[in-house]
């Protein structure tokens, strides 16, 4: 390979990097009752995870998070394919999750390959009503921090995107109060592991947000990941993400 053809994949390799963390940004939502951050660390410059955020009408905001099998440029190219679908349907059905998750499953079972699939959780917060209402296509159930310290976990939904066809998925949906705090993850972040060879797991994010004194998603999505290299090493394994929703 010649000096030129190397520069033109570097080039072409930094630009895909450029255009995926393009996918992920923070609207701003003039909607009150809400704050909210996201944070994507892939193991390499390209991976398959992903976190979004859309403005919908009506005061709502829509949000996901998804992982994609496989790794690196495969698993990346998938992720970019459910993120712009998921664009797509938002604009036609964006309030309501189950067939906005059926319009991009049937988009990605069409495009990709027999063995290859994408967890996703996509969630719309009304600021009017305080009401998150969401589908889960098999994705790690997003777990809601009560203000008194219960939690709740959004696990409605059903099988991964891109498996069948015609497969259908549930509306979930769940009142928030101020001080209660969403947060969504991927597999990535729970299945750290420290030197012993334990994992951090669910529980290790409940404790960080709990010990956490953070007043907004920023800084807990901060909190959050300082936890995980602590208990880590700093030794990441995958693709991370966070998603954080405080409700004001």
């Amino acid at each position: 390979m010649t000096d030129t053809m190397v520069l033109d994949v570097s080039q072409d390799w930094a630009s895909a990097c450029d255009v995926q963390e393009g996918f992920m940004h923070r609207p701003v939502l003039t909607a009150e009752g809400i704050s909210y951050a996201g944070r994507c660390r892939q193991l390499r410059a390209l991976g398959g995870d992903c976190y979004d955020f859309l403005p919908l009408r009506h005061n709502q905001l829509a949000f996901a998070i998804g992982d994609a099998s496989g790794k690196s440029l495969p698993a990346a190219l998938m992720i970019a394919n459910v993120q712009s679908s998921l664009r797509t349907a938002a604009l036609f059905a964006g309030d309501d999750p189950a067939v906005a998750l059926g319009a991009v499953n049937r988009q990605l079972h069409t495009s990709s390959l027999a063995d290859r699939f994408v967890t996703l959780f996509y969630g719309v917060f009304d600021a009017d009503t305080h009401t998150l209402r969401y589908a889960n296509a098999g994705h790690n159930p997003p777990l809601v921090i009560r203000r008194y310290g219960s939690i709740d976990w959004l696990d409605t939904g059903g099988l991964p995107l891109g498996l069948f066809t015609n497969s259908t998925f549930e509306e979930g949906s769940i009142q928030l109060h101020p001080g209660d705090r969403v947060i969504a993850y991927t597999d990535g972040v729970i299945e750290a592991v420290n030197g012993s060879g334990e994992e951090w797991g669910v529980n290790g994010i409940r404790r960080a947000a709990v010990e956490s004194k953070a007043t907004s998603a920023d800084e807990l999505v901060e909190a959050i990941f300082t936890s995980f290299d602590e208990f880590s090493g700093g030794r990441q394994t995958d693709d991370a993400t966070v998603v954080v929703l405080l409700a004001h």
